[in-house]
């Protein structure tokens, strides 16, 4: 359905732009757009890299483990089913260590393998536990200690100080994972 929004916009934003006799400004944006994503990639891989390398440092040196010992008391008690199942809480801490590191690319397998293992657990096939339900959301608005991504962007447009988006990512991550943790429990007693 996506697509077909998307494919609305261009469609009519160009179509506009010509009735309006805009065609040469349309063909200099789409023009210089790309010339400035491919700009922006290029300056975004090396700092990627970057990041990517201090996460294996603190992944070798213990700190994810060590945030993961930490993390799995307090997930045992959030996750009712997965609680009780090793494989199933050992996917979701690591999931949720690699996303609060910053390792989207990293957590993306941890993430595939504990809704497989949840799924295993679940009782309604083909419909989303509960448990499930709360991963997603968590998942998705996990608190972020280094906002890896956000950083390279902003050092890759020449900010003065990539790093200032820490500490008010750490904030407002933790902020929407809290709510999110405390809507989903909200609802599953009415759903």
């Amino acid at each position: 359905m996506i697509n077909y929004i998307w494919f609305v916009m261009i469609f009519l934003g160009i179509l506009v732009g010509l009735l309006t006799g805009n065609g040469e400004g349309i063909s200099k944006a789409v023009i210089n757009s790309a010339d400035s994503t491919v700009s922006l990639i290029i300056g975004l891989v090396g700092l990627m890299c970057f990041w990517c390398g201090v996460m294996k440092v603190a992944e070798k040196s213990g700190f994810t483990n060590k945030l993961a010992k930490l993390l799995r008391p307090i997930l045992k008690l959030i996750f009712k089913e997965a609680a009780k199942d090793e494989k199933a809480l050992g996917a979701i801490v690591m999931n949720i260590t690699a996303n609060m590191m910053g390792l989207g690319n990293a957590a993306t397998p941890f993430g595939i393998k504990a809704m497989q293992e949840m799924d295993r657990l679940n009782k309604n096939k083909g419909t989303a536990s509960n448990d499930m339900t709360l991963f997603l959301v968590l998942n998705s608005a996990c608190i972020q200690l280094v906002p890896s991504t956000v950083i390279s962007i902003r050092a890759a447009y020449n900010s003065n100080n990539p790093g200032m988006i820490i500490l008010p990512a750490v904030i407002a991550s933790t902020f929407a994972a809290v709510t999110g943790v405390l809507l989903c429990k909200l609802l599953q007693r009415y759903f």
